[in-house]
């Protein structure tokens, strides 16, 4: 009888077992939403993601769908993704209705591809608004914060996991990016900064009018008398004080716009109703643009600081206005530490010519965004250097901003949506990325519209404006992960931000390293192995296709036009090594950088006409990461970049030796890849600080070569050096 009861109750505890296996084994959703109502916009578009692939049958609207407070089902399309865990709901087609209040139904019954049931479904309430709406109250801010410590913490004691908070082309294609040659003031025609747009200036730490060259190194201003060549003296240095690190600049007409980072002591201060304020933490960290009038470059005149809090995004100059970008992130973890009431965590901004110094961006001058966990500011100072006493206009938002892409009449800002999900041993999700879009006239940045894109951006590269849309290019998933491998896609907006167009799952396992958009054609770079560069055709932007497609060894961290039918990739060569066992992963070794000239005539096979290897191991240059850095004049045959070179010691897998610092100035025909010249400012055994050419550039006849001690000038057309000036 015993025995008996002793198998009954060990059946009992293996069929619960097995229950609570099959429980705990089930798919679920993992997107992570408020339970209460939440606020979008009217384009909203909801990405809902799965543990496990979705049967494609489930996916329609007798399980999925959207209603209004009638009970009416609304036409929603549904999606289901490549790699089929996540189900994308676009809005009806002219979008949901303003101060409408709708649910989200996802039902339990949805079927995983091997037929299983999920856990349990899920409904969110949601209203919608017709603009981001404003914080308006110190009660509204500090409830949004209060709310992200309570959700941490109940993730942390969850197993809940974040990813962590986010920080954030017209008639030629080589006229969308490129070195412009440019004559102002009396001064002769030299190269501008290589940007991404023309028109969109970008801020960096060389620029030259054709008379002198300004250059921030060191914490200071040096300005260079760089004509004639062989005179070049240093006409003045600005030492700026330790509290100010200059880190990039703008130059317009008379004018010197130098941007860097500023932190001072703030004690706690009073507010207008004489209630005393806590301002964490005691020091302020912003950014400065601080105006210098240089008509006389030998003795620069300041007239003008703009100060905003938080860290510098990026920054652009179209005509006469300067548009800085911050991301400022407040320490409200100190509202569990003092009354919440006593504490006011708004970003400050200070601006010379209104006088305001350390002002409070007002409640109402404060938005957000609608469904978002993001818990730091985007601000966005503009302001007009043709009037010098008019008022920085401040526009800011409660949400990150990781990339920035700017046109002439449009700011989008990318931000990656680190969701709390629920960790689960071995599994992996990558996070997705919101677009927010800014209508931008003169000062006035005005909000547009938002939407949802799967996956996670590279750079401002992977993004682009053109005929009004909106084309972006990211990665989705795992590069490493085989059960869950990353994939590529291209999708396409309209003006509205809807989703017109997309291309998916371009080389699955692999990640992108590079993009370039020319118009109606694509080219977008990845890698894991191998560099297969896809050549597309967006021409008709509701259904881009793929042309052609080419494999090499290496990758380009950096593509750019030559003309219309060849492109300039910069990179890396690798190496692949097969690993010891049969199923082991080939390691791969980046080696020399890499120069390619992609022939792109016949689309269909594009081909790689010539090639260029520097180096081994350890080579790199700073083009690799910033396309400032490059000095790319077709006409005059100069492609030049900084560079410090290393060889593999043979016989030695992991061993390299220093060979060279400088530069490298070549030629690039269609009939080749040519070395004209290299320039280096350190004739010593080892890379220094000291002898590393930052920025190549060219006024008249003549190529410059700057570093942080000293400028040299060489004729182009023999490259023999006919001056040089310390700038110690």
């Amino acid at each position: 009888m015993e025995r008996k009861w002793l198998l009954y109750i060990a059946s009992i505890v293996v069929l619960l077992i097995i229950a609570s296996v099959v429980t705990l084994t089930k798919p679920k959703i993992i997107s992570q939403f408020d339970k209460n109502e939440v606020t979008v916009l009217a384009n909203k578009t909801w990405n809902i993601q799965f543990t496990k692939k979705i049967d494609e049958r489930s996916v329609n609207e007798k399980l999925i769908y959207v209603k209004n407070e009638k009970g009416e089902i609304q036409e929603t399309t549904l999606k289901l993704s490549d790699d089929q865990r996540m189900v994308t709901i676009s809005p009806p087609k002219t979008g949901y209705d303003t101060d409408g209040k709708y649910t989200l139904h996802i039902d339990k019954n949805i079927k995983t591809s091997i037929g299983r049931s999920l856990r349990s479904g899920t409904d969110i309430s949601f209203i919608v608004k017709e603009n981001l709406p404003l914080i308006g109250s110190k009660e509204k801010l500090d409830e949004i914060f209060l709310k992200a410590i309570k959700e941490q913490k109940r993730n942390q004691n969850t197993g809940i996991f974040r990813f962590g908070f986010g920080a954030v082309t017209e008639d030629k294609a080589m006229e969308e990016a490129s070195n412009g040659e440019a004559a102002g003031d009396g001064g002769q025609s030299h190269s501008d900064t290589n940007v991404q747009v023309q028109g969109v200036d970008e801020a960096d730490l060389i620029k030259t009018d054709g008379n002198y060259i300004y250059q921030i190194v060191d914490g200071k201003l040096n300005i260079t008398k760089a004509i004639p060549a062989g005179e070049m003296k240093l006409a003045k240095t600005i030492q700026f004080e330790n509290t100010f690190s200059p880190s990039q600049m703008f130059l317009y007409e008379h004018q010197l716009v130098v941007i860097g980072h500023s932190y001072k002591y703030f004690p706690s201060d009073t507010n207008t109703g004489n209630r005393k304020m806590i301002y964490p933490p005691r020091y302020l960290d912003s950014s400065m643009a601080i105006v210098y009038d240089i008509k006389n470059p030998n003795q620069p005149e300041e007239i003008r600081k703009v100060e905003i809090e938080g860290h510098h995004v990026t920054s652009r100059r179209i005509n006469n206005f300067v548009y800085l970008v911050t991301n400022h992130y407040p320490d409200y973890w100190i509202m569990e530490q003092e009354n919440s009431s006593n504490v006011d965590l708004r970003p400050r901004f200070s601006d010379s010519a209104s006088g305001k110094e350390g002002s409070y961006i007002t409640y109402d001058e404060i938005h957000y965004m609608p469904d978002s966990k993001e818990t730091n500011f985007t601000i966005i100072a503009a302001f007009n250097l043709d009037e010098p006493k008019e008022e920085v206009a401040i526009t800011s938002y409660l949400g990150s901003g990781d990339q920035i892409y700017m046109s002439k009449e449009n700011l989008y800002v990318a931000v990656t949506n680190y969701h709390a999900i629920p960790y689960e041993e071995g599994s992996s999700y990558s996070p997705d990325t919101s677009l927010y879009k800014f209508s931008v006239k003169g000062k006035q940045v005005s909000f547009h519209s938002t939407t949802d894109v799967p996956g996670t951006v590279l750079n401002q590269f992977s993004m682009d404006e053109y005929k009004d849309n909106f084309r972006i290019a990211t990665t989705k998933g795992n590069t490493w992960d085989d059960r869950q491998p990353s994939s590529n896609n291209l999708y396409i907006f309209d003006e509205n931000l809807k989703q017109i167009g997309t291309l998916s799952d371009l080389a699955r396992g692999e990640r992108i390293y590079s993009a370039r958009f020319m118009q109606d054609r694509i080219y977008i770079v990845t890698f894991k192995q191998v560099d297969p560069l896809f050549v597309i055709d967006a021409s008709n932007p509701t259904k881009p296709t793929i042309l052609g497609e080419l494999k090499i060894p290496g990758f380009s961290d950096y593509l750019h036009p030559y003309d219309e039918n060849h492109l300039l990739g910069f990179g890396h060569d690798t190496k692949v090594v097969s690993g010891k066992n049969p199923n082991e992963e080939p390691l791969v070794y980046t080696d020399g950088v890499k120069i390619s000239l992609f022939d792109i005539r016949d689309v269909k096979n594009p081909k790689e006409k010539f090639k260029e290897i520097i180096g081994g191991r350890g080579t790199y240059s700073p083009l690799n990461y910033d396309h400032k850095a490059l000095l790319f004049d077709k006409e005059k045959g100069i492609f030049a970049f900084p560079i410090a070179v290393y060889q593999n010691v043979e016989g030695k897998e992991f061993e390299q030796k220093f060979e060279f610092q400088g530069a490298y100035v070549y030629d690039i025909q269609l009939e080749g890849i040519t070395l004209k010249t290299k320039i280096s400012h350190d004739s010593g055994q080892y890379q220094t600080w000291e002898g590393e050419i930052q920025r190549i550039i060219t006024i008249g006849d003549v190529l410059y070569a700057i570093s942080p001690t000293k400028i040299t000038a060489h004729k182009i057309d023999t490259y023999e050096q006919v001056g040089e000036v310390s700038v110690k």
